[in-house]
């Protein structure tokens, strides 16, 4: 078996090589420096660029499986990969552990008065009048019920919250309180605190919420987008923090990125930006080597059936 990784591993590359003393391991920087030679025949591919186009998978003839190390797959064609029958596995739950904790932060910093209390420092003051609130009792929402929300959900639980989830149809979910379905979700805002979009980016989640969907939430509500910034136009989420439909946001995803320095949204005072660092942690490179290891090992012994974090490649996810 060759393993041809587009990115270079660091120490989990001799992790790899002991793990498989008889795999054929290449490791290169980039896609562009992948020697056709090594293409022709690998087996499995490893990498999270752009540049793992048609073109480029035409030269990987052998070609079995594409271990995508991030969880997003939006960049890869879906299709294609579809219709030659590579199985594709991505980094899923991966990023759990440390998106949790930013939702946690961009509400604690809210609530807390944080960003107030360090306004002061700036002058000098000792401003002991501040009154911070509490999430205990309070709701949080859902868009998505993946590995990230769940694992969002254990930490709400511990803070006395009660948590919602929308997802595709509206099955139960360990830990989510209530489950409803992406078409009910305008019947349910008025209920959240805090809605939190985990949502990938397909087809049907490009610009799901719309003005009404802002109009329809509480004009406290606290929105956070940890998911993908093309679920909402950049112009329909200033509107709504604009005209105070809500009353908050925490975006570390954007419909353009890198964000322009003339986006409307710098100019809001109820809006707390984060450049796409959420899922950013020194531990990914360790836990995308632990799926891909796993996933090897079922390869090996013949059992591609049992394949762990396996995308749908129509769904997108």
């Amino acid at each position: 078996m060759k393993v041809v990784t587009l990115m270079r591993l660091k120490e989990q590359e001799e992790r790899l090589k002991e793990t498989f003393p008889n795999v054929d391991f290449k490791f290169y920087k980039h896609p562009n420096e992948a020697r056709d030679e090594d293409l022709e025949d690998v087996d499995v591919l490893v990498s999270y660029h752009g540049e793992v186009n048609p073109s480029f998978l035409d030269k990987c003839k052998n070609i079995k499986l594409i271990a995508w190390f991030a969880t997003g797959v939006n960049q890869l064609p879906l299709g294609y990969i579809q219709d030659r029958g590579i199985k594709l596995t991505n980094a899923r739950g991966v990023h759990a552990i440390q998106i949790a904790e930013f939702i946690f932060a961009y509400i604690l910093n809210d609530i807390k008065l944080f960003s107030t209390s360090y306004e002061s420092q700036k002058k000098r003051e000792f401003n002991h009048k501040l009154k911070p609130d509490s999430i205990n009792e309070k709701t949080i929402l859902f868009l998505g019920t993946g590995k990230i929300p769940q694992r969002t959900a254990e930490v709400a639980k511990v803070f006395n919250m009660k948590v919602i989830g929308i997802n595709t149809t509206g099955h139960d979910v360990p830990g989510f309180d209530e489950v409803y379905s992406i078409e009910e979700r305008r019947h349910v805002y008025h209920k959240a605190d805090f809605v939190v979009n985990v949502l990938p980016e397909t087809e049907d989640t490009i610009h799901l919420l719309q003005k009404e969907d802002f109009k329809l939430m509480n004009e406290d509500t606290h929105f956070i987008n940890v998911g993908r910034g093309t679920v909402v136009s950049e112009s329909v989420l200033y509107e709504a923090l604009d005209n105070k439909e809500i009353r908050y946001a925490s975006l570390d995803v954007f419909e353009e990125e890198p964000l322009p320095e003339n986006s409307r949204l710098y100019d809001l005072d109820n809006v707390f930006i984060t450049a796409h660092i959420t899922g950013n942690d020194l531990n990914n490179l360790k836990r995308s080597t632990d799926i891909l290891i796993e996933n090897l090992k079922h390869i090996e012994n013949d059992e591609s059936d049992k394949l762990i974090n396996i995308v749908n490649s129509e769904a997108g996810y």
